[in-house]
Formats: C-alpha cells, structure tokens, sequence
C-alpha cells in the first residue's frame, strides 16, 4: 500500500485549503451517505448482528453495481455505476477513498475547472465501474466505492502534474517517508493495482479492475483535453526545513 498525504508542484507546497468545492462537496456526500447507511453502526434503526449484515446486504444490493442485473435489462440496474460511486462498505473503505481524493483532487480541479471536474470524475467513475461489471457480467456480487473515479484523478493528475512531489509511506521499507514526483509513485501505484488484478478471485474483494480502467480513463482524457497545453511542471525541491512528515 502507498499512501499519498502530500503533492508539492512548482517547488513550493500548494495549500490544499484551496478553492476547490466540487471535491469539497464529493467528500461530505460521500461521508453523509456513509453515516446514514447501515455500515456507519451508527443508526440503531438497522439493527444489529445478523440483522445490520442483512441489512447491508441488501443496502449494497440496491445502490450498488451488481453486474449479472446490470446487463439483464433491468432499466434501474442502468443507474448504479452512478450510485455507487458514493456508497462505501466500511469505515476503513470511506477513509482510505477519502483521503486520495483530498490529497489530489483539489490540484486536478483547479486545473480543469469545476463543472468539467465534476462531469470528468463521474463519467469516469461510471465508466470504470461499468467496465469491471462488463469483465465480470456472471458476478451478483455487489460493487461499491468511488475507487474508479479517484484512480481516474490519478491518471489525470500524472498527465497534468508529472512532477509533482508526492509523499509516500512503503511498508518495504518500513513505512518511512519519502518523497518522489508523480511520474514515479503513480505508475508504480498502477503497476501494483494490475499485479493484484491478475490474482484476484471472483469473490467479494478489491475490484483492482475498476482502478485500472479509471487510471486509464484519466490518463487519456487528461491527454486529450489538454495534451496542446502547457503542463504544469515542478521542479525538485527539498522539504522547507522542520516539515513534519506524517
């Protein structure tokens, strides 16, 4: 696991206090619906035991993608890749999504722009999950989470930010800090979601998948859009002295 908690463009470290209410606002909703549901514990109204797993269940089944209904023709079915983008299974799921989408959300939607941050996030978002089901049509598992649509940030943030200074905690190395620019933690963050694809079972688990298709999703919207503009480029800085690394 890399966790990413800080991105440095342009040697300078840029506030993530910004300006950027979309991702904001994608982070209360997420959160809000994550309270409110039967996996937060928190409504007792869900029971508690075998009836909040049921519960659950049944809650995932609804929002989420369930691929062997999404191509049955069932008309809802059509509108889950949507939905699920915003339910999350378990506290640690929420967080973990969470935290990649403020860390690198907010230099992406600066870059884009609001409205076409939002439409980019839960187009490819849709598209990912969509794309996960399509590889697994047979599967009633349900699938939940925003992973694909914040690997699609990923993607797009290596193409628009290559050098930006990211902070990264590896377990090989005893989670010590270090910092690298994008070009080296991303693909590298990538190349270990598609090791972990090709040993992932049918079973309910990580859809690897998803963060595939969503990173690749990314990575050539952002080549598109804005491939005839000047990327942002950074160049390498030390940390300002006395920075606490997390």
């Amino acid at each position: 696991m890399i966790s990413n908690w800080r991105v440095t463009v342009g040697g300078a470290r840029r506030s993530l206090w910004g300006p950027a209410p979309v991702t904001y606002g994608l982070i209360a909703l997420c959160c809000l619906i994550f309270l409110v549901g039967p996996a937060s514990g928190l409504d007792p109204a869900y029971g508690s035991g075998d009836a909040a797993l049921a519960a659950q269940r049944a809650y995932f089944h609804r929002w989420g993608v369930v691929p062997a209904e999404l191509f049955a023709d069932s008309p809802g079915a059509a509108l889950t890749p949507a939905t699920a983008l915003f339910v999350h299974g378990s506290w640690v799921h929420l967080l973990g999504n969470m935290l990649f989408l403020y860390v690198f959300g907010v230099m992406t939607e600066e870059r884009m722009g609001r409205v076409q941050f939002l439409l980019f996030y839960v187009g490819c978002g849709y598209l990912a999950l969509l794309g996960y089901a399509a590889a697994n049509a047979d599967s009633e598992q349900s699938l939940v989470g925003a992973s694909g649509a914040i690997s699609a940030v990923l993607g797009a943030l290596l193409f628009l930010f290559p050098g930006a200074r990211v902070t990264s905690l590896l377990p090989f190395l005893f989670f010590l800090p270090l910092r690298f620019p994008a070009w080296v933690v991303l693909p590298f963050w990538a190349a270990l979601q598609w090791l972990a694809a090709g040993r992932a079972s049918d079973g309910p688990g990580v859809a690897y998948l998803a963060h595939l298709v969503g990173f690749g999703l990314g990575l050539v919207f952002a080549w598109v859009r804005f491939g005839r503009t000047t990327r942002v480029k950074s160049a390498p800085a030390p940390s300002p002295e006395g920075e606490n690394q997390p």
